[in-house]
């Protein structure tokens, strides 16, 4: 019996069903929080929609992630994080902690810190590694380990168990490790520990008997056992801890110095091991304040110490004054510097700078209206043909959504009802179709036993790989969302709203341990931000690409808890878009100088993975498209790129030294203007007037964009000044911008069946009907 059909069970009998495929059908949508509905064979039918039970045909199935204790494979599988390859690959990949890194081998478990290596690439310029290598291998000494397996998972810590059973023996050796933390913690049943070094290692005086500092190839580690401990040269190359009965325990721990002050704080708290972690956020809606609050628990494996030692990320530090004065020594990682905190818990704070759903109408007296009109009419006519975009799955179909929904702003502001009415008919009939789960081909389907639901035709390894699931769902998402602000009846809870729920439970569930869904699935809250690979896949670990697609995806829970006056749901979407976009400020951007190596050629990053950053995309190496990744869909959230405008002009200009070197080893794309759209309107955050005037009406269009948007977008920039995010509001939907003049355009959306007084942090009011944009200030 799987573990949906006992949840099955268990429902049923409370709700006093006897039998039968109805009964069923209602339990399993109330763990969806689905209301009534019938069922057919292998579908299981939410509000208008439904979700097949199992893949059709020859579609690829959704792979298995065995490679778990019998505890952990009760709760759906957590792909998508820094330690998946764990669970689903017989021989697992690196697991990157920061600052440690790890790796389960047949031998032990292998513990190492990374250090730093310049990696020149075929593009003339380097990336930056932290490879795991040299690491120490920690097994226990009275027998051989087991294959390893996840034995627990909270927020940013996870247990590995690599014990032995069978013939009515349970050997167990254990080991705890997560992100920020200086330790692994291992533990034995029985026995000694043994610890081999890659090569042979110098012994570093140490004060207490219970440490054994080592220096091995560059890098120091120090290991502390318990009260009692002998530490045995067995060879230049091993060492055994010799533990006294009854504490079979062992830390380990990368130095980030050797100093006697370094090796006296990590011998402190050695033996405060963590036990759990948990992630809580918190939404101020009158000031836009975003708090994060980290703690960490911890039992004493002995003594009376319970603080832990915290490896706090730039993301965490940078600008943080909680934590001034309290910080200690500093690691380097590939995320730059890693500063210890000795405590239990921390906090950060962030702000909120609102975004609107679209932006009002031009006026009919700018110049280029005359174009505005001429796009128009051009994309209207192909508007059905711009729903298919380039392929016919999950991703390209969400794409093609979103695209048309921007069109639709556009010609609703500009007060054209004819083609705002045929598109938005296009647009519920695309989603209707897949939503319905009648097409043969194109459909959403549940795995039951994984807790996941994957979309067919499979695009990007969505299903086989488990990848880009908040890319491609974001789309769905922010696109029906945007159509409910039009239409709520129709994207209703009981309507086609219940699949909506759905996807976004699959991207960013918050509840922690169930059998439905993981926890924020692709959301690494301790990184923070997503990450794109499902299964974990390379010596790199995991990996993303397109952030910006990934803030697409928090912008459509932001709307859809709008729409659907679920505030629980929009401050998770703020709380995830604001995170998120502080990472990539710092680890695809560095704003602040904080992360790239001098070595480092480029001034922004493509690809972030758990040991190495770089300057590329999955698919070419154009230069255009390494940077237009990162930015595309350029929609009126995008305004988070705002903040530095210097930045962009920095950006663009590395970008055409970039398109010289590109074009001397002899390379060239079709079309050789590629995403010129995108830098058109990623160049308008910062200078309207110059981006209005280097748009080429006739130029390439990226394929989830189109002309009348871009234009559209282009204007209104021209007309109401660079974004202002220095300005907050009391509310959710805001945007605030300020022409060279210093005159200030304010904008407020009310998603809510109530009019609402919107207040600005700077004294400026709006007072905003159900479902309408206000606009205050210049034309």
């Amino acid at each position: 019996m799987s573990l949906i059909t006992r949840a099955i069970t268990r429902i049923t009998r409370r709700l006093g069903c006897l039998a039968g495929n109805a009964c069923a059908a209602l339990a399993l949508a109330g763990l969806l929080g689905a209301g009534p509905a019938a069922a057919q064979p292998d579908m299981l039918k939410l509000g208008a929609g439904a979700v097949s039970l199992k893949p059709r045909g020859n579609d690829a199935p959704v792979p298995r992630a065995p490679y778990r204790t019998e505890a952990m494979l009760k709760r759906a599988a957590p792909t998508n994080q820094w330690y998946s390859s764990l669970i689903f690959s017989d021989k697992p990949e690196n697991i990157y902690a920061q600052p440690l890194s790890f790796r389960p081998m047949p031998a032990g478990l292998e513990v190492a810190l990374p250090r730093k290596q310049v990696v020149p690439t075929e593009r003339r310029d380097v990336e930056i590694h932290y490879p795991h290598q040299d690491a120490l291998t920690i097994s226990p000494a009275a027998f051989e380990p087991g294959r390893a397996l996840l034995a627990g998972a909270s927020d940013w810590a996870i247990d590995i168990t690599m014990g032995r059973t069978g013939a009515g023996v349970a050997e167990r050796f254990d080991a705890t490790i997560a992100h920020g933390s200086p330790y692994a913690w291992f533990r034995v049943g029985r026995g000694d520990l043994r610890v081999r070094l890659p090569a042979a290692g110098e012994r570093v005086p140490a004060a207490d008997p219970r440490m054994l500092v080592l220096r091995v190839k560059g890098s120091a580690y120090a290991l502390f056992g318990p009260t009692g401990v002998q530490w045995e040269a067995v060879s230049p190359t091993e060492w055994l801890a010799r533990l006294p009965a009854g504490k079979g325990y062992l830390a380990v721990a990368g130095l980030p110095d050797e100093s006697a002050a370094t090796q006296a704080l990590l011998l402190k708290h050695a033996y405060a091991a963590i036990t759990d972690t948990r992630v809580d956020w918190k939404v101020d809606g009158k000031t836009g304040e975003v708090q994060t609050t980290f703690t960490a628990t911890t039992q004493a494996l002995e003594g009376s110490e319970t603080t832990p030692l915290l490896g706090l990320y730039p993301h965490h530090w940078h600008g943080n004054a909680s934590v001034d004065g309290k910080l200690g020594p500093a690691y380097d990682t590939v995320r730059g510097k890693l500063r210890l905190l000795a405590a239990g818990s921390f906090r950060t704070t962030a702000r909120y700078t609102g975004f609107v759903p679209y932006w009002p109408a031009v006026a009919d007296s700018h110049p280029r209206m005359g174009d505005l009109r001429d796009v128009m009419k051009s994309d209207i006519r192909n508007a059905r043909r711009m729903l298919l975009v380039e392929g016919e799955g999950p991703y390209w179909q969400g794409k093609g959504l979103l695209r048309l929904v921007k069109m639709l702003d556009v010609y609703e502001q500009q007060g054209d009802t004819e083609a705002s009415a045929r598109l938005l008919d296009l647009l519920k009939t695309r989603v209707e179709e897949w939503f319905a789960g009648t097409d043969k081909r194109r459909y959403f389907h549940w795995d039951q036993a994984m807790g996941t639901v994957v979309g067919y035709p499979e695009e990007y390894f969505a299903v086989r790989q488990m990848n880009d699931h908040h890319f491609h769902y974001g789309y769905w998402i922010r696109a029906v969302a945007e159509i409910a602000l039009r239409d709520p009846a129709w994207a209703a809870r009981g309507k086609w709203g219940d699949m909506v729920d759905l996807l976004i439970k699959d991207i960013a569930f918050t509840e922690r341990g169930k059998a439905e869904f993981p926890f924020l699935r692709n959301f690494d809250p301790y990184e923070g931000h997503s990450w794109a690979s499902g299964i974990g896949l390379g010596e790199s670990g995991n990996n993303q690409e397109s952030s910006s697609e990934a803030l697409n995806a928090w912008t459509g829970l932001i709307l859809w808890g709008e729409v659907q006056g679920d505030a629980a749901l929009r401050d998770l979407g703020i709380w995830l878009l604001v995170t998120e976009t502080e990472a990539v400020k710092h680890y695809w951007f560095d704003l602040y100088g904080q992360v790239f190596a001098p070595e480092y050629k480029n001034v922004d990053v493509s690809m972030v993975f758990g040991a190495k950053y770089a300057h590329n995309t999955w698919w070419i190496d154009d230069p255009r498209q390494i940077t237009g990744i990162n930015l595309l869909p350029m929609t009126t959230v995008s305004t988070y790129f705002a903040s530095h405008p210097d930045y962009i002009r920095k950006n663009l200009e590395a970008l055409k030294e970039e398109q010289k070197i590109w074009a001397a080893r002899g390379k060239k794309v079709e079309p050789a203007d590629i995403w010129q759209d995108v830098f058109a309107k990623y160049l308008a955050l910062a200078d309207p007037a110059a981006a209005l005037q280097a748009w080429n009406r006739w130029g390439a269009v990226e394929l989830g964009d189109s002309r009348t948007h871009t234009l559209h977008f282009l204007i209104s920039l021209a007309e109401m000044g660079a974004p202002d995010t220095s300005v907050s509001a009391d509310t959710a939907l805001y945007q605030v911008f300020k022409r060279p003049d210093g005159q200030r355009t304010y904008l407020a959306f009310n998603a809510g069946k109530a009019p609402i007084s919107v207040r600005f942090s700077d004294g400026r009011q709006l007072d905003v009907p159900p479902g309408r944009l206000v606009r205050s200030g210049t034309r």
